[in-house]
């Protein structure tokens, strides 16, 4: 192991030695090289605290921390950039035993996820709305019509009530009758650098999914109506369009007989 690998996996395991060859001009190596690993345990701490403080608020500090370690300790961080740190956060909760008796953790977890990635995707314009009422107002192409959503844009099916369970825990939230134990979708926007998660049906999430994917609008709302009859396409468009997360017009290409 060389010296990089064997620094890393010191800092990350406090079993784990100060590799040799290493020195301080002044002080004990060995303690000082523990406070080094202690700033760098608790800066990753703090980048999942950041990302899953709805997770963080359901657990209570000191579990959220001792499950952070042992995160840490299976996903070292890759990247610089901590607000990637963490993307397999959820899966670890789904499988960490201690969070048997939250079942729902680890699907708020991924909700906070979407979330994140939201609020660091890419900028782009909405399209005009003058545009846009034209086009939806016209039955011949609506069919053929592919609708291009913000890159923000995302949607979870959940067997628990994740977006009244991020909700709740939001500034002015309340908890109060709130069961968790009911299935529920949700749609994440990001409307300017404000994200916003709502609950919708499960035929929304499915319409949102299908025009992500590249389908067309009859298509996508195909979809939506296979996973909910009772599917509002009027409710979805007007959910995307009063938050900008409808992005470009698209005509699929005519297919030659």
């Amino acid at each position: 192991m060389n010296m990089q690998k064997a620094f890393s996996a010191a800092l990350l395991d406090a079993d784990t030695p100060y590799p040799q060859g290493i020195s301080c001009h002044n002080g004990d190596i060995e303690h000082r090289f523990a406070i080094y690993r202690n700033n760098v345990h608790s800066g990753l701490i703090n980048a999942l605290a950041t990302s899953y403080p709805v997770v963080s608020q359901l657990v209570g500090l000191d579990f959220f921390q001792a499950m952070a370690q042992d995160f840490i300790l299976e996903f070292p961080p890759k990247s610089p950039v901590m607000s990637t740190y963490g993307e397999q956060f959820a899966d670890f909760v789904e499988g960490f035993a201690s969070a048997c008796t939250v079942p729902y953790l680890a699907d708020v977890a991924r909700l906070e996820r979407l979330c994140v990635q939201a609020f660091h995707a890419a900028d782009a314009c909405p399209v005009d709305p003058h545009l846009l009422i034209r086009t939806l107002n016209n039955p011949d192409s609506l069919g053929q019509l592919c609708l291009q959503l913000h890159p923000g844009v995302a949607s979870l099916d959940s067997p628990y009530a994740i977006a009244a369970l991020w909700t709740a825990h939001q500034p002015q939230g309340q908890i109060h009758g709130l069961d968790p134990h009911q299935p529920q979708s949700a749609v994440v926007l990001r409307n300017g650098l404000r994200v916003e998660v709502f609950a919708v049906g499960c035929g929304c999430a499915a319409f949102v999914n299908g025009l992500k994917e590249g389908r067309t609008l009859e298509l996508a709302a195909c979809l939506a109506l296979e996973a909910d009859p009772e599917f509002d396409l009027g409710q979805a468009l007007a959910l995307l369009i009063t938050h900008d997360a409808i992005t470009g017009l698209h005509p699929t290409a005519e297919v030659s007989p």
